[in-house]
């Protein structure tokens, strides 16, 4: 079977008993529901994570995203009108309304996610709109133009900090990406000569698509409707900051001697290649090679790519970050040997290379010394590129490897 294949039976399928659900029979809810919990970890206890295609014919995933893209606002105005109709019993309701949300978050927000960062504008400008009609537009301007550029750092809301709660974490990087993104965004507003409240503020896109949203859900369920709505945004973004706080927790970029911080690179990613899931959520746990290759299609990230990986999929691990105790029992020392891994890599001796050996044994008698080159500093403007990871990553990667085993 096509591996694109397994991408759309893992993800179409809840889509699909969740509208029937919402249209025919609320018990297609509870299927759907059984397939994005139970089925999903059973699969991801038997499948293998996809193997990636990066020199492939990326058309049929770009067909899947935005399949699922117009899956998404059909899903929402149905479930939104079959719940205000109350036609439903109250376990079907249930089924349906955490099913809808569980999609949104598992499916939705990972599929977004790869249309933002996408060439083709009208791929971005739909991932947009996803993000959008959850009252959650913001995120576009704050994951691509802060978040890539300061994971790891103070100036990244969305990077949780050692030993901080998700609960301390969700208000923290709720609020502080939506201001982060918001100043970003007049920065490069003023640097184009207009002013932070000119029309082409993407703000206002995020903030009015919100509320249009919104004053759709009243049209189609009233208050209830308008309740309903909420409900699910809140859940959905949730979720959007629950899976920023499971791939980067405790991982912190070094401040280096020169006063900047290191180059972003695999080590600054939690990772969670699993059968199931990782087609479910369209690659999602193959973060640090996102960090590394963020343009790249979901299709084209390699699970087995260098990073330090979470010990249970990620549906597991969030449940697990709802237990404080729990979570940080698991992942403090992990985080802790990773960070220690690299910074002892950074300190270890480098062997010279031969063009060193070169310098070294025919210098030029009247040459200037060469500046030592320093790390660039990460534009707000701009994504990294692949030159931006840490020297030597894999070798690096292979320690850290060993270290939190």
């Amino acid at each position: 079977m096509p591996v694109i294949a397994r991408y759309a039976i893992a993800t179409l399928a809840p889509l699909a008993l969740l509208l029937l659900g919402g249209l025919v029979w609320g018990g297609f809810a509870v299927l759907a529901l059984i397939w994005l919990t139970l089925v999903a970890a059973i699969g991801d206890q038997i499948l293998q994570p996809p193997a990636p295609d990066p020199e492939g014919d990326t058309r049929w995933a770009t067909r899947l995203s935005v399949a699922l893209a117009i899956g998404h606002f059909a899903l929402l105005a149905v479930t939104l009108a079959a719940l205000s109709a109350a036609g439903l019993t109250f376990g079907q309701g249930l089924a349906l309304f955490f099913g809808t949300a569980s999609f949104f978050g598992q499916v939705s927000h990972p599929n977004a996610h790869d249309l933002i960062h996408r060439a083709p504008r009208p791929l971005r400008m739909l991932g947009a709109a996803v993000y959008i009609s959850v009252g959650f537009g913001h995120h576009v301007s704050a994951h691509r133009l802060v978040h890539h550029a300061h994971v790891g750092t103070d100036a990244d809301p969305n990077t949780p900090l050692p030993g901080e709660s998700f609960y301390a974490y969700l208000p923290r990087a709720w609020r502080g990406s939506f201001e982060a993104g918001l100043e970003v965004e007049i920065d490069r507003l003023d640097q184009q000569g207009r002013p932070e409240k000119s029309p082409h503020n993407p703000y206002w896109i995020w903030i009015g698509g919100a509320l249009l949203a919104l004053i759709a859900a009243s049209v189609l369920g009233g208050i209830g409707g308008v309740l309903l709505f909420v409900g699910l945004a809140a859940l959905t973004g949730a979720q959007i900051l629950m899976s920023d706080y499971l791939q980067h927790y405790g991982l912190q970029r070094l401040l280096l001697p020169n006063g900047r911080y290191e180059p972003v690179g695999p080590h600054h990613s939690w990772n969670a290649p699993r059968g199931f899931s990782s087609y479910l959520m369209l690659n999602a746990p193959s973060h640090s090679e996102h960090h590394m290759h963020p343009g790249r299609s979901f299709d084209a990230l390699a699970p087995d790519a260098p990073g330090p990986v979470l010990p249970y999929p990620m549906p597991i691990m969030a449940v697990l970050a709802m237990i404080p105790s729990v979570w940080h029992g698991i992942m403090d020392k992990r985080a802790v040997r990773v960070t220690e891994a690299a910074e002892a890599d950074r300190l270890r001796p480098k062997a010279p290379t031969p063009s060193d050996q070169r310098q070294t044994t025919s210098p030029q008698p009247c040459a200037k010394p060469a500046a030592e080159p320093s790390p660039p500093i990460p534009r707000a403007d701009a994504e990294p590129s692949p030159e931006a990871a840490a020297e030597d990553s894999d070798a690096l990667m292979a320690r850290v490897q060993k270290a939190i085993s």
